[in-house]
This record gives structure tokens, sequence and C-alpha cells, in this order.
């Protein structure tokens, strides 16, 4: 009996030592700690972001209307010029020798008109003469007749002589000012940004105007051309804000306004664009023409509204925990409990599936909330509206991220 107590005894005291062990040394489960963010209210602003270029807000391209040699160059790149400053020459021989070409020919249809206007004098008399013997019956009635014919023709010859006239006058007209083309005067005050042609360069206007220079006139004042997607196109009119912000200048911001929406529109690779103007003041003279501008034309802007972070609404908990709290779920519904869990519930129009949010107390998910309705994001925060109202509260922490404590490694949840 001894052995047999002492034999039971050993057994209990064993079974009880392997309990503890296994109770002491059994793997814990995985314990999560969840990154959060309060339910706040403050100001929203909705943005469009795009990219442009910029430009002057109004450029001249200066060109010839002569074709000729470049003979002198009075300014370069970045020069400031003053409207009627002359900026080139070009070589006015030829242009000269046709002048006094004109001038010649000028001068030989006048003394056409002289002549002509002599043989009209001459006919005048012939035919007065012919007419007083005529009217005496002393010549014959052809004779008359041919003195009169004469008459009329020495008028018409001096009507053509003065219409080569007006014609060499308008030639050497024609010279003169081709002449004074070979002077490129500046149209406007501004500063020179481009220069295309060089001293003994030889430039053709035969077909079109070659360009020689391009000036702008007030590089106080940029304008910036973006390329906007149709999509956003509709939330974009004059008057708005905008911010822009520049590779050259990373630490600073300038304000624009947007001035311009084009109604013509640019396809790029099947991708339908408008392009806005928008006006960039450029008083310290930083922005130069060409810079790549990334802009964000502010749209929309609400104050005082309860907004909640844009991370709550991707996050999606792990997947341990959705598990044990859909079993939780399930029972808390038939014991009347409290906890709420997601439901990809539809609105009341059947088509839009509410987003959920994650509450977070004490360091653990203590339930979540559908919304179903929003209202201006500016991709950090979201407009709260429509019934959520009535659950979420200004201080409420929301759920964005969580890490495994046991593992160490970060794992934001993300809704797809």
């Amino acid at each position: 009996m001894k052995r047999t107590i002492k034999f039971f005894t050993a057994i209990l005291i064993l079974a009880g030592a392997g309990y503890w062990a296994y109770q002491y040394f059994k793997p814990e489960g995985t314990r999560y700690v969840y990154m959060t963010q309060p339910v706040t209210r403050g100001s929203i602003t909705s943005s469009i972001s795009a990219t442009g270029s910029v430009n002057a807000l109004e450029m001249v391209e200066v060109g010839t209307q002569v074709s000729g040699t470049i003979d002198e160059l009075y300014v370069d790149f970045n020069s400031p010029v003053k409207k009627g400053q002359l900026l080139a020459v070009l070589d006015p021989d030829v242009l000269a020798s046709r002048v006094e070409e004109s001038r010649a020919s000028l001068t030989v249809a006048q003394a056409g008109v002289a002549k002509a206007r002599a043989e009209v004098e001459n006919s005048t008399r012939a035919y007065a003469r012919n007419k007083e013997l005529w009217d005496r019956k002393l010549i014959a009635r052809s004779d008359m007749e041919s003195a009169e014919t004469q008459l009329i023709l020495a008028k018409a010859a001096l009507t053509e002589a003065g219409s080569r006239v007006v014609q060499a006058r308008e030639s050497l007209k024609q010279a003169e000012t081709n002449l004074g083309y070979a002077k490129i005067i500046s149209p406007i005050d501004g500063v020179v940004v481009s220069r295309k042609v060089d001293v003994g360069q030889t430039v053709a206007a035969s077909l079109q105007t070659p360009t020689l220079f391009s000036i702008a006139r007030d590089l106080t004042q940029m304008q910036v051309e973006a390329n906007i997607d149709e999509a956003d196109i509709g939330s974009i009119a004059e008057g708005q804000s905008a911010i822009c912000r520049f590779d050259a200048w990373p630490g600073d911001t300038f304000e624009a306004v947007v001035s311009q929406k084009r109604l013509s529109p640019e396809t790029i690779s099947n991708v339908v664009t408008y392009v806005v103007i928008l006006k960039v003041d450029n008083k310290e003279n930083k922005l130069m023409p060409g810079m790549t501008a990334n802009i964000s034309v502010m749209t929309e802007q609400r104050d005082d509204v309860l907004k909640v972070p844009a991370a709550a609404l991707r996050f999606t908990p792990p997947p341990e925990v959705t598990a044990s709290s859909s079993k939780e779920e399930s029972e808390s519904d038939q014991q009347g409990g409290l906890f709420m869990m997601p439901r990809r519930r539809m609105s009341g129009d059947g088509r839009k599936a509410a987003q959920t949010v994650w509450l977070v107390e004490n360091g653990q998910l203590s339930g979540s909330v559908d919304i179903y309705e929003t209202g201006v994001s500016d991709r950090t925060w979201v407009e709260l509206r429509g019934e959520a109202l009535d659950v979420l509260k200004e201080g409420q922490e929301l759920a964005v991220a969580f890490t495994r404590e046991s593992e160490g490694a970060a794992a934001a949840g993300t809704r797809r």
C-alpha cells in the first residue's frame, strides 16, 4: 500500500511539474502595437497637382523682312533693350544699289512724261490748225481726222507715262523701305532672351521671316503653362490660388493665380489634357523661362470640419485579429454585445461601399466604424460627413498602422 501511494504521489508531482513547465515555457501569441492618429477638427484644402513650364507673359520674336548678311550686332543674350533701339544691321550694299536703280527708273519715267506732254502740246497745235483749215474748207476731212487721232494718241501716251512714274516712285519707296529693314529695331522694351544669329551669317526671308532675337517684355511677371488632366479640369476656375515649386529653389514656394483655362485640348498618349495659365510674381528674378514648375491649384477649402486621417481609411488590421474578432462578433451578436466589427455594407443607394476605420483604446482595437460619406480631401486628411459624424468624436484615436511586437517588424495595413 505504501509503495502504491508513493507511486501515485510521484506521478502527480511529475504531472504538476510538467504542466508548470508547459505554462512557463509555452510560446505566447503575437502581440501588436498600433500606431494611431486622432480625429481632429480644422481646415482642409483640396488641391490638384500638375507640372508645367515657365514662360514670359509676352515674348516677341524679332525677325527680318529682307534677306542679307548680318553686318553688325549690337545686343547679346540678357541685354536690356528699349523700344526703337538698334539691335543689328544687315549688309546694306545690295539694298542700297536697288534704291539707286529704282531712283534712276523714276528719273527715266519722269522724262517720259515730259516727252509725252510735249507730244500732246504739239498734237494740240496741229489739231487746232487743221480744225481752222477744215472750217474754211481748205483741207480734206481725212487730214482733219488724222490730226484728231494724233491728239488722242498723244494724250494716251501722256497717261501711260504718268503711270510709269507712279510705278517707278512706288518701286523706289519699296527699295528705300527694304533698305530701312536692314536695320533691325526692337519693337518693345524688354530683355533679349535668345539670339539666333552671328556676324557674317546669311539670313533668307524668301519663304518666311527668320527669327533673329526673342525679347521678353517683363520678366518680373511670369506665367506657368500647366497641362491639367481632363478628369480634373472641371475643378479649375480663373482666380483660384496656387502654389508653385521649382527644382532650382527647393526651399521656396511661389504664389500663383489661375488666369486662363484654354479650351483647346491636347492629346498625349491617348490622355486628353488642357492648358491652364497661371501668373507668377517674379520680382526677385529667381525664375527663368523654360523652368519646370510643380504646381498645386487650391480648388476647394473647408473650415472647422471634423476630419479623419486618410491612412485610417486605408488601414487593415492583422488577419489573426480579424479572424478572432469575427468570432467575438458572432458571439456578441448572439449575446447583445456592443463590439462593432467591420461589415462591407452598401450605402442606401446600393452602390457605394463603406470605408472602415478602427478605434484604438488602451493600445488595442476596440471597434470599428463604417463611413459611407466623405467630403474634401488633401490626401492626408479627409472631411467626415453623414451618419459617421454622430459616432466619431474629436480626439478619438484611429489605427493607421501596426507592428508585431514579438518580431519587431513594421507592417502598415492597406485596404485594397
